[in-house]
């Protein structure tokens, strides 16, 4: 059977194609909330014998514009494994950008994947501020958790039973995560609801929360509270300390002095007027002739 020179250059470009061309990322994509942007894409169906690399860049206006198309890279997405990069840092205007990345497997390297259609940081999606309600004495202390730095905080505050319209707003940097209101009525109760805004952008209100303010004539309780629990713990220990300290003094005081009639070896003295005890003894009188024994009572 023959084969013809060009059926066999054929089948070796099909086959150079398969084994040496690596092709591009697919799904690429930008995931952006809260002003913080992250690039995600989808590993080329590929065997690689060395862990993948991918590497991504970034086109401005003013680089598509100025500087004749150029591109720059994403300083931390050079050669990475991962599949996603954040770009926060990079694109830092409201301007059209063109993003694109590529793989690299040894030698290998694919094709550019550009995101479609180009990103604009105002398309970033701004969710409803974390906060939390609590009162101090006749003030409200509301605070918030993660927002964009550059945006800014909405706050409402109405008493109960007025109507949104009647609702006291406050405006403070995101940055702060505190507001403070005071000049509130007490034992009246307060509802509060918040949300971001960025420029043109608004995020949904967070949902309603409302507290009762009791005033400032509550504040001494917890203090009080807790000064009295100290003081009668002190007592409590400064009382057990003491008679720890007697039960200690008592018992070495009476190791080292024992009483003294303990001390004596004998029969105990007499005491002054109590009359002297008979003492009976039998004594022998023996004559040069005769011996005879003669009972004797003899005192002290």
């Amino acid at each position: 059977m023959k084969t013809s020179a060009a059926g066999t250059f054929s089948a070796l470009l099909v086959v150079g194609y398969v084994w040496s061309a690596l092709p591009p990322p697919s799904h690429v994509t930008m995931d952006s909330v809260n002003v913080k942007h992250m690039l995600r894409w989808n590993p080329p169906k590929a065997l690689c014998a060395t862990p993948l690399l991918y590497s991504v860049q970034f086109q401005g206006e003013f680089e598509a514009t100025i500087r004749a198309g150029t591109w720059l890279n994403s300083s931390n997405c050079q050669d990475v494994t991962h599949t996603y990069c954040d770009q926060t840092l990079d694109l830092g205007s409201d301007s059209d950008y063109n993003i694109r990345v590529r793989a690299r497997c040894a030698s290998e390297t694919s094709a550019w994947a550009r995101l479609s259609p180009p990103f604009n940081r105002r398309d970033t999606v701004l969710t409803a501020p974390l906060m939390k309600v609590s009162t101090v004495g006749d003030a409200l202390l509301v605070s918030f958790e993660e927002a964009p730095p550059t945006a800014y905080l909405e706050v409402e505050v109405r008493q109960s039973g007025d109507t949104l319209h009647q609702a006291r707003v406050f405006a403070i940097l995101a940055e702060e995560k505190l507001l403070h209101v005071f000049d509130l009525r007490e034992e009246s109760e307060y509802c509060v609801r918040a949300r971001v805004l960025l420029k043109q952008l608004r995020s949904q209100n967070s949902q309603e929360q409302c507290v009762r303010v009791t005033g400032p004539h509550v504040n001494w309780e917890g203090p009080v509270t807790a000064v009295l629990t100290l003081l009668l713990m002190a007592g409590v220990v400064f009382a057990a300390l003491w008679c720890a300290v007697q039960w200690r003094t008592r018992r070495h005081s009476f190791k080292e002095s024992p009483p003294r009639l303990l001390l004596l070896d004998g029969p105990a003295p007499a005491m002054p007027g109590q009359p002297k005890e008979e003492v009976c003894a039998n004594m022998r009188v023996v004559h040069k002739d005769r011996r005879f024994q003669l009972g004797h009572n003899a005192y002290g």
